[in-house]
């Protein structure tokens, strides 16, 4: 796997990847990440076009994923003895 681009944000940390005739779509914020596996096949500008992806409307999601996955691992700690 190699990194092919990164994309500036003022919320995250955007990079692309290239893997098996996929581009790896990778969102990272503190210490949480999403990836999102597309098919090269199904992007029809390579990756100047992925980063069309990240309108206001994905991004806003995106957040709220990161979010929901602080609140459920900040629940797990205080549930468990591990820290």
């Amino acid at each position: 796997m190699r990194i092919i681009a990164e994309f500036p944000h003022p919320n995250f940390k955007i990079s692309i990847f290239n893997m098996n005739q996929k581009f790896i779509l990778k969102i990272e914020q503190g210490h949480c990440e999403q990836i999102y596996k597309i098919a090269e096949s199904d992007v029809l500008g390579g990756v100047e076009s992925l980063q069309q992806l990240f309108d206001e409307k994905f991004s806003i999601q995106v957040n709220e994923t990161f979010k929901l996955m602080r609140n459920a691992f900040d629940e797990t700690l205080s549930r468990s003895d591990v820290m």
